[in-house]
C-alpha cells in the first residue's frame, strides 16, 4: 500500500491541509511535538506515536519535539479552566521521561528529538512580538472554539499565557522549518486549530508552502470517552503509573468492535494477518483471540517481549483452567497485582488473610462448597499452603502465598 492507502485503511485520517490526500506519499521531514503535562504519554498519546511509524516505513523523516518552552505554559485545547502552574525543575523532569519514552517506542528508526526550550530561552520578547506576534491575526485566534469557550458567557476566562501558546507552537513550525526543513506537523485532531497558525506563519514570513496532518481522536466506543482512560484513571505507557500486567488487562478486555479498529492503529502487524486474526474472531468471537493478539503485540511494543510474555502467561494462568505453570517470572508479576500472604498456614486462614473471606466460618464453607482452588486444582478440605501458591475463589478473586 501508499502511505495514503496505509493511514486510510488504519483509520488514521482525520484533517489535512492537503487539498489531495495521495501528496502525502511524497516521503518530506515531518514534526510531531509532544506536551510535557506529565512523566509519561498515555495509549491516547500513543495513537498519532503509532501512526508516525508508518510515515518512517515510508521513507519520511521525523522530528519529535518535546514542549519545554510550551510546557511551561500549557496548552488550552479543551479545559474549561486555567492548567496550574508547573515550575521548571518539574517540567525538566517530564521532559527528559518522555525522552526515553519515545527514544524506546522509535528504536532503530529515523527520528530525531527536539526541545523546543532550546530556541525558546534566547529570543527576546520585544523581537518575538515584533517578528512574529505581528504576523498573526487577533481575530483568527479568538475566533477559535477553546477561546470562545472560556471567555465567553459562563466562562472561566483565560490568561494571555495560555491565549498565546498558538502562538509559540506555531514558532515551534516555523523555527523547524527554517532549520531542519520540516514541512508537515503531525498532531491530534485536538491541535488542529494551533498547528496551522504554523502554517500561517510560514507563508507569510517566508513564502513557504507547509501543511498539517491530524489523526482522529481514539474513542471508547462503549463509553464515549476519550480513549486512554478508564474507571481507575489514565492507562499510561510508564509501568510505574500503569503496571504491564494492568497495560495488558485493558487491551484484552476491550470490546469486539474496537478490537477491530484498536489493533490496526496500536500494532504494527500487516494487513494479511490482522485481517486473517479479524475473520478468525468473527468465525469463533468467544476465543478472543483479537484480543489476545492486541493485548499481546502493544505490551511487547511498550514493555518488551520479555514482559509481554509474562503477563501475557500470568492471564493466562488466573483465568484459564489449563496449563497452570507458576515460573518466577509470573510470580514476580503477580506479586505486584494480588494480595500477598504468607506460606505455612492453612488455607483457611490464607483465606482471611488475604481478604478473600471475611470469617474462617466464611472460608470453611467456601472451600466445603468447592469454590476454591489452589495452583489450579478444587479444594474441598482444609490444607496447609506451604510452597508457593495461587489461591482462587471463584472466578475473579485471587491470593499469593509466598
Amino acid at each position: 500500500m501508499t502511505l495514503a492507502e496505509e493511514l486510510q485503511w488504519r483509520g488514521f485520517i482525520n484533517q489535512t491541509t492537503f487539498t489531495d490526500i495521495t501528496s502525502i506519499n511524497e516521503p518530506r521531514t515531518a514534526y510531531f511535538g509532544v506536551d510535557p503535562s506529565s512523566d509519561s504519554i498515555t495509549i491516547g498519546n500513543l495513537a498519532p506515536a503509532m501512526m508516525l511509524n508508518h510515515f518512517i516505513n515510508h521513507g519520511y523523516k521525523i522530528i519529535l519535539l518535546v514542549g519545554g518552552a510550551t510546557g511551561m505554559i500549557g496548552d488550552p485545547d479543551g479545559r474549561k479552566q486555567e492548567r496550574d502552574l508547573r515550575n521548571s525543575e518539574t517540567v525538566n523532569n517530564n521532559v527528559e521521561s518522555l525522552k526515553k519514552q519515545l527514544s524506546k517506542i522509535f528504536q532503530g528508526k529515523n527520528f530525531e528529538l527536539v526541545n523546543n526550550y532550546d530556541w525558546f530561552k534566547d529570543i527576546n520578547y520585544i523581537d518575538f512580538l515584533y517578528k512574529i506576534g505581528k504576523h498573526v491575526s487577533m481575530t483568527q485566534m479568538l475566533d477559535r472554539d477553546f477561546v470562545q469557550q472560556r471567555i465567553g458567557e459562563g466562562g472561566s476566562g483565560i490568561s494571555y499565557g495560555e491565549f498565546s501558546y498558538s502562538l509559540i507552537q506555531g514558532y515551534d513550525f516555523l523555527h523547524l522549518y527554517r532549520t531542519k526543513g520540516a514541512t508537515i506537523q503531525i498532531c491530534g485532531a485536538d491541535q488542529w486549530g494551533n498547528s496551522v497558525t504554523g502554517v500561517s506563519l510560514i507563508r507569510k514570513l517566508e513564502g513557504g508552502e507547509a501543511h498539517v496532518f491530524s489523526t482522529p481522536l481514539i474513542i471508547n466506543k462503549q463509553t464515549g470517552v476519550k480513549f486512554g482512560k478508564s474507571e481507575a484513571g489514565a492507562i499510561w505507557v510508564s509501568p510505574e503509573k500503569t503496571s504491564p500486567y494492568q497495560f495488558y488487562q485493558f487491551w484484552l478486555n476491550t470490546d469486539d468492535e474496537s478490537a477491530k479498529d484498536l489493533i490496526k492503529i496500536y500494532t504494527l502487524l500487516d494487513r494479511n494477518t490482522i485481517e486473517e486474526a479479524i475473520e478468525q474472531h468473527n468465525n469463533n468471537p468467544g476465543s478472543r483471540i483479537l484480543q489476545k493478539l492486541l493485548a499481546y503485540e502493544v505490551t511487547k511494543l511498550i514493555h518488551g517481549e520479555e514482559r509481554a510474555e509474562a503477563v501475557k502467561n500470568a492471564s493466562l494462568l488466573l483465568f484459564s483452567k489449563n496449563n497452570f505453570k507458576l515460573t518466577d517470572n509470573v510470580t514476580n508479576i503477580l506479586a505486584n497485582e494480588l494480595p500477598n500472604i504468607s506460606i505455612g498456614q492453612s488455607l483457611v486462614d490464607s483465606l482471611v488473610d488475604s481478604q478473600i473471606a471475611k470469617s474462617k466460618g466464611e472460608a470453611k464453607r467456601l472451600i466445603a462448597n468447592g469454590s476454591v482452588s489452589v495452583n489450579g486444582v478444587k479444594v474441598t478440605e482444609d490444607i496447609t499452603i506451604d510452597n508457593i501458591s495461587i489461591i482462587k475463589k471463584g472466578k475473579n478473586s485471587f491470593a499469593l502465598a509466598k
